[in-house]
């Protein structure tokens, strides 16, 4: 046997030998010498050479270069032996193990995510080179989370039969704090007003609290965006981001930004127009939709919206892949800028496949029944938002997204891919809190609003409180036929003390029962229906007021009553927790029927809107009124059926339920009648201001409680029985925290115009309880 053996080192790769005979033969048989773990046929996969090829240095060389390639092995060698090609190689060690300590900016999920994108993680072949390169991707996670001064020590331990275990010691230390913020080129506004609109900041009161002193990539990104977006939104359409600096001190403990900025001209809007395929959707209507004016400033957000308006309208009619190209014609002489809006409607689209994964308790018809749009029908853009906010509002999921992938081989159909991320809708919780004017309140209860997956609810809650105490079962199907028509049954327990905490003198303890139907009318209107049956016990104290002794004489101390209630609910909020837009309607009827021991109703109607005036402030206007009596003439409104007014959840700075009627003993007695108003602008916490867990307002209230004996005096007043019916006012600042032990409201008010006998409480808070 005749050998040359040649060695050669292939691309930067391990060093390997190449043996073979002189000249070129034919192969006869191939061989794999020195495999463990890999399989022989992996190998032959990876070869590019056969039995019966011509064998040649060149193939050689080819060979271990495409084994190499495999990431499987530390040293190939390829040999010849007659007409035999013989493989020998050595494998690479397998990582079995991958520990990671200190990791604490970044979690250990997190970090090994980024190990397995540099090719290291459990049970692939180890390599030192890819263990560098991770480590240099992972400090440069840490860099763009502003730990300059991050620290990764690994360690490799040998293993038996050719494994290994990583460990990677983490120090991250110290996150780089922002010392200062320079804006240099800018003269229209100033360095404060820009900063405003940045997340990142220098060290403030708050700072501890958000981390926003602490040096983030994608938040700098993000804030060159919201700097480029306040020119280009004030008429700066040539603004131009020229540079950002990032210096960081000797000690990588400090961070200087510096941002320059090109501000150019502030431009106008000139003359618009469209151009394009205007047949499937009127002129008329696109330019119904241009909010967009000649002689307005330039407005980029303004333009933005208007171009996704046109899509959604091409959308609405199925036509899912409308493109609108918005031209700018810039006249530098007169700083007037003409817009053309390019119009590409595309093919109309038709729904081929409606698929739904995630919902791994969920059934699929619980979400089906929610969706507007429907297979095998035009695409239609609202419909599809339209079930995606239905899906979101059953409140099982924490995620909701749809797409619409293209049907492959087809210009003219899409599948919608709707996916959900479910959350727990089981609940088991004990909790304590405290009311202001109330007094410490216990609370327990069992929930589950997905029971089975099947989207009904039912819940056991109880509490107990100085003023309040309550338990109640409850079980509703908000799908009891297919059109979405609810029906829904309670029992409880009532127990109200207001003389507990020196509101009240009396004490009622009710028992009942309750059927509901709710009836969907509109997309976002809702008739809802009651019929139950209560059993009161009102027990009176020694000093109680002479008209609740006359109550009880008349009607006596047990009374059955026999309840209906109808209400009209509206909701075109934008978010239930943290609404901006919008606005929620409640018209409620509440009536003791024919056949109770009691006859009587109480009429209540609440409007709230939700008006944007910027990205962080909105304005919020709430009215109520109520009104309630006594309908035959044996009967009357009970005195525990009256309205209360004073504290939070009316006029702030005024005692819980002090306002309105007393009695001669200074006993307050409620009212028939009532009217609020409260106007509140809502508003980020400084230094806060890109949380949704605390928001301030400013506010002003006013409220009036009367009986239905006495005239409501707007502004005057008159006196009688030892009261006033007029309204009272108070403003004050206010502040709402969904905390990790529960929600809080907090409030500080002045009144205006506060009388002698009137009880004032500045601050009010309120921990504990549903807001």
């Amino acid at each position: 046997m005749k050998l040359k053996l040649v060695t050669a080192a292939l691309l930067g790769l391990s060093l390997s030998s190449v043996a073979f005979a002189e000249g070129d033969f034919t192969i006869k048989d191939i061989r794999v010498e020195g495999l463990q773990r890999t399989e022989p046929g992996t190998v032959f996969n990876y070869l590019p050479i056969k039995v019966g090829d011509s064998f040649s240095s060149d193939k050689a060389r080819e060979s271990i270069k495409s084994l190499f390639a495999t990431g499987f092995f530390d040293d190939v060698r390829v040999e010849t032996e007659g007409n035999d090609v013989i493989i020998s190689v050595v494998e690479r060690p397998i990582l079995t193990e991958l520990n990671i300590s200190g990791a604490k900016e970044l979690k250990n999920d997190q970090v090994k995510k980024s190990l397995e994108a540099s090719g290291l993680a459990p049970s692939r072949p180890f390599d030192q080179a890819l263990l560098s390169n991770a480590i240099v991707s992972l400090k440069q996670e840490y860099v763009n989370r502003g730990k300059y001064a991050a620290e990764i020590t690994p360690t490799v331990t040998k293993l038996e039969r050719n494994r290994v275990a990583v460990s990677l010691a983490i120090t991250e230390g110290k996150s780089a704090k922002i010392k200062k913020i320079d804006i240099i080129g800018n003269s229209v506004f100033s360095d404060r007003r820009i900063l405003k609109e940045m997340s990142l900041t220098t060290g403030g009161m708050f700072t501890w609290i958000s981390g926003s002193n602490q040096y983030s990539k994608q938040k700098l990104s993000a804030d060159l965006e919201k700097i480029k977006a306040l020119y280009q939104n004030n008429g700066y359409l040539e603004f131009n981001l020229d540079s950002t600096q990032v210096e960081l001190s000797p000690d990588k403990a400090d961070i200087y930004l510096n941002i320059n900025v090109t501000e150019g001209r502030k431009f106008k809007i000139g003359q618009t127009k469209f151009i394009g395929d205007l047949k499937e959707v009127p002129q008329q209507d696109l330019d119904k939709l241009l909010t967009v004016k000649e002689g307005d400033v330039f407005n980029r957000s303004k333009l933005a919206d208007n171009v996704t308006a046109i899509q959604g309208r091409f959308g609405n009619d199925g036509y899912a892949m409308a493109n609108i190209n918005v031209i700018p014609d810039i006249n530098e002489e007169t700083a007037v800028a003409d817009f053309t809006f390019a119009v590409d409607p595309g093919p109309k689209v038709y729904v081929n496949k409606i698929n739904i994964s995630g919902n791994n308790k969920t059934r699929d018809e619980v979400i089906r029944r929610e969706l507007r749009q429907v297979e095998g029908s035009v695409y239609d853009m609202s419909k599809i938002q339209r079930s995606k906010e239905r899906i979101e509002l059953l409140g099982y999921f924490d995620n909701v997204t749809v797409e619409s992938p293209n049907v492959p081989n087809t210009n003219d159909q899409v599948d919608l891919n709707v996916n959900v991320a479910e959350r727990n809708t089981g609940t088991a919780n004990v909790g304590i809190g405290y009311v202001q004017g109330e007094g410490v309140q216990f609370t327990g209860s069992i929930s589950q609003s997905n029971i089975f997956g099947s989207g009904k609810a039912v819940s056991l809650s109880a509490s107990t409180g100085d003023a309040n105490k309550h338990a109640s079962l409850s079980f509703t199907d908000p799908y009891f036929t297919v059109d979405g028509v609810s029906v829904g049954y309670d029992a409880y327990w009532r127990v109200y003390d207001p003389n507990n905490i020196d509101t009240s003198r009396y004490k009622t303890d009710t028992l009942g029962v309750a059927a509901r139907l709710g009836v969907p009318i509109t997309e976002y209107d809702r008739i809802n229906f009651s019929l139950g049956a209560e059993r009161t016990k009102v027990t009176l104290y020694d000093n109680s007021p002479f008209r609740y002794v006359d109550f009880v004489n008349r009607y006596g101390a047990s009374n059955t009553t026999f309840i209906g209630t109808i209400g009209w609910g509206r909701d075109k909020r934008d978010s239930a927790l943290w609404p901006t837009r919008g606005y929620i309607m409640r018209a409620n009827a509440e009536a003791g029927l024919p056949g109770g021991d009691i006859q009587y109703y109480r009429l209540t109607h609440q409007q709230t809107w939700f008006f944007p005036l910027s990205q962080s402030f909105t304005l919020m206007v709430n009215g109520e009124i109520g009104y309630a009596d006594g309908y035959s003439k044996t009967s009357e409104l009970p005195f525990f059926q009256n309205f209360y007014l004073g504290g939070i959840g009316s006029v702030r700075g005024y005692e819980n339920s002090s306002l309105g009627p007393k009695d001669t003993d200074d006993e307050y007695l409620g009212g028939s009648r009532k009217v609020v108003g409260n106007v509140e602008l809502l508003f980020p916490m400084p230094g806060l201001k890109d949380t949704r867990s605390v928001r301030m307002s400013l506010f002003a209230d006013a409220g009036s409680l009367w009986d239905k004996n006495k005239k409501w005096n707007y502004g005057s007043t008159t006196e009688d029985g030892g009261f006033k019916d007029e309204l009272r006012y108070s403003v004050g600042l206010g502040l709402t925290w969904l905390s990790p032990m529960g929600p809080l409201k907090f409030s500080y008010a002045q009144p205006i115009n506060k009388k002698d006998q009137d009880k004032v409480q500045r601050f009010q808070f309120q921990m504990g309880a549903t807001f």
